[in-house]
């Protein structure tokens, strides 16, 4: 075979350290950034803050009308923070209309304060501690509260806690567990050591004023027919419990006052809070988005170091050389993805305008491509900005993704959005009879009078992301 040299064109993309670094900082979050940066300024020593005085923030793509509309607003919207709590129990719906604590969050819990800086064993063990029993019976006690899971259900059968504390008592008997469990579910919280649900709600009844209306009829309820009321059968409910409508529904409601989770209020995790990323005001008729100050990091070289490196470039210096560059090259990009996300957020406010004037019903079909064709930018730098940044708005604090949606056509050859679709839903359940709640098909079916072809099956699919139980299930009792 013989050798030969050959010339070959060719194309390949190589991504730089500068690009690829553009890139990461483009979809971290706000808090993520801020933890990325603190890193770089302890690596870098040519990388610092700027002080509260001297900073100072323009990014070139920012409008003329964004200043303008800056120094105009006065109420500036402070930052919201999220917060989220499982949901639990027989019918969350229910159970969060009788919820004790504040407001119509779907997700209160049910507690009337959190317990601050206590988890529900330490709880537990406290008064375990002051409390009159054995040495013996303290150890069951403390056994029993080990075995509780966070919502102060007890975990384990009886028959396996007695069995694995025989080698560490002699001659225990389970009637001594049992005895033990008593004294447990005789502590604070009340419904505390139970083993299901009904036997925590049982609890709570009997702890109630012999006198309290229904709780004869409640007992009952709870001890035998919660599937029943979960499943809203008033007819067969009336004839197990030989009861008339009033009495059941003031049973039902008491039960509904109930703690389903009594020891879900200890050891409540730490609030996360949610920086947003640019702020939407009405200015003049016209809807801007502005870029929140005070999430904005504000970097420069140091110019003690930066100095020294230029009077003695001659004498080498050329890792602090290499650190001067990369603490440019940071500085340019988190700058660069600043002016990128208010470019990207005032593209999204200029199409869904009508969304901040009527609310969720208003909002129209959005895909990322509209946006990237807008910004000129590639659908997947869309997706990267607008994940995990957050718009503070008029109308709450939203996540630049809640913006975009599927589209479903309706009769004039037009499209509606998803998101316009579930706040319809939404509107027509809150409105309807509750002794004759709408079915899936009822609501396609007013969706469809109103010039929106959606399919029964659609409907349900939207109904349950709403977390709205079918129709069934919403009858009134």
């Amino acid at each position: 075979m013989k050798h030969s040299l050959q010339l070959k064109l060719g194309q390949h993309l190589t991504l730089t350290p500068q690009l690829q670094q553009s890139i990461r900082l483009l979809q971290l979050s706000t808090l993520e950034l801020n933890q990325e940066l603190e890193q770089m300024l302890q690596d870098n020593p040519l990388l610092e803050r700027e002080d509260e005085d001297e900073a100072s923030y323009a990014p070139a793509d920012v409008p003329a009308h964004t200043a303008e509309a800056e120094a105009q607003s006065t109420d500036t919207p402070q930052p919201e923070k999220a917060e989220s709590e499982p949901a639990t129990a027989l019918d969350d719906a229910d159970w969060n209309d009788y919820s004790t604590g504040s407001g119509d969050d779907e997700d209160n819990d049910y507690a009337q304060g959190s317990v601050s800086g206590a988890t529900l064993r330490e709880h537990l063990l406290n008064q375990l501690i002051v409390s009159p029993l054995t040495l013996r019976d303290r150890t069951l006690v403390a056994a029993l509260i080990d075995d509780l899971d966070d919502s102060g259900f007890l975990t384990q059968p009886l028959a396996d806690i007695t069995a694995s504390l025989q080698d560490e008592l002699e001659e225990l008997e389970p009637e001594e567990v049992e005895t033990a469990l008593k004294h447990l579910q005789n502590m604070d919280p009340t419904g505390v050591g139970a083993r299901n649900l009904a036997e925590c709600l049982t609890l709570q009844l009997r702890a109630l004023p012999p006198d309290t209306p229904a709780s004869d009829a409640a007992m009952r309820l709870t001890a035998h027919y919660l599937d029943l009321l979960a499943a809203r059968d008033v007819g067969k409910l009336k004839k197990m419990l030989g009861i008339d409508d009033p009495t059941l529904r003031a049973a039902r409601a008491l039960i509904l006052s109930l703690n389903p989770r009594p020891g879900a209020v200890f050891g409540v995790d730490e609030t996360h809070y949610v920086i947003p990323d640019v702020y939407v005001r009405k200015v003049k008729g016209m809807w801007i988005a502005s870029l929140n100050a005070d999430a904005m990091p504000k970097l420069r070289v140091n110019r003690v170091y930066a100095d020294i490196l230029s009077r003695h470039r001659e004498n080498g210096g050329g890792q602090l050389a290499s650190q001067l560059q990369e603490a440019r090259w940071l500085i340019k990009n988190v700058q660069q993805r600043f002016d990128t996300i208010l470019r990207v957020s005032q593209a999204i406010v200029d199409r869904q305008k009508h969304f901040f004037e009527h609310g969720e019903v208003a909002m129209r079909p959005l895909v990322l491509r509209e946006i990237a064709d807008a910004v000129e930018l590639h659908e997947s730098t869309i997706s990267r900005v607008t994940t995990q940044k957050y718009m503070m708005t008029p109308r709450g604090l939203y996540e630049l993704k809640y913006f975009f949606g599927s589209h479903v056509a309706t009769d004039n050859g037009g499209a509606c959005s998803s998101t316009a679709i579930r706040a319809l839903i939404k509107q027509l359940v809150a409105a309807e009879n509750g002794k004759k709640p709408l079915s899936d098909g009822q609501l396609a079916e007013v969706l469809g009078q109103q010039g929106i072809v959606v399919a029964r099956r659609t409907v349900a699919k939207y109904r349950e992301s709403l977390q709205i139980p079918p129709a069934n299930m919403r009858r009134a009792l």
